[in-house]
């Protein structure tokens, strides 16, 4: 089993998130954001990932430690479960459709974070989340996780059909690159020999 937990607990957020690499896509999320728990939902879902996240943050102040903080917590976790990355598919692109929405989301378990984020939102909100903090959450996601990834939304026009294209899009991208290649098993996927370095 590939599985990892990370407890994060800092002056601003305390935060523990619990991940399964090989699960079938159940949650338990409790981060006090409505919208932001959604999103995380769907994320376990569509991924195939086992997810548990409960955050405790200084939601009187706004919404950007608790969002980015878990963004750090479940990178970490995604990295840690992955383990030596031997035999993983390493690459995945996706195109995901939300009714008008469409995005594409393409992922390299590379061990080198980078973020590459085009998406625009209408809103600045959506109810009472920051449209700004989706950037944030996939920023401290990919420099945790150690994952190249560039997200961009192609066109749409409601805010809450684009993030949810974003946060579906890198769970598809993500159940592909983190499986195991049956052709390449035990094999690190890289001329190098190995990944992160």
């Amino acid at each position: 089993m590939r599985t990892a937990a990370i407890k994060r607990k800092t002056k601003e957020t305390d935060i523990e998130v619990s991940v399964n690499l090989d699960g079938t896509g159940t949650s338990s999320v409790s981060t006090g954001i409505g919208f932001f728990d959604h999103m995380l939902d769907l994320l376990a879902r569509h991924s195939r990932i086992d997810l548990a996240v409960k955050a405790v943050g200084d939601l009187h102040i706004d919404h950007h430690h608790t969002t980015e903080d878990v963004g750090i917590a479940l990178g970490q976790a995604v990295r840690q479960a992955l383990g030596g990355m031997a035999g993983i598919t390493r690459y995945a692109s996706v195109h995901m459709p939300m009714d008008e929405t469409l995005s594409r989301v393409v992922i390299d378990i590379s061990g080198r974070p980078i973020l590459v984020f085009k998406v625009a939102f209408p809103r600045d909100k959506v109810g009472d989340f920051d449209t700004e903090l989706v950037r944030e959450w996939f920023n401290a996601f990919a420099m945790n996780a150690g994952v190249t990834l560039h997200v961009e939304t192609l066109y749409g026009e409601n805010s809450h059909h684009i993030a949810e294209s974003c946060f579906k899009g890198l769970a598809r991208a993500l159940r592909a690159a983190v499986a195991i290649d049956p052709r390449a098993a035990g094999e690190v996927p890289s001329t190098k020999g190995q990944l992160g370095g």
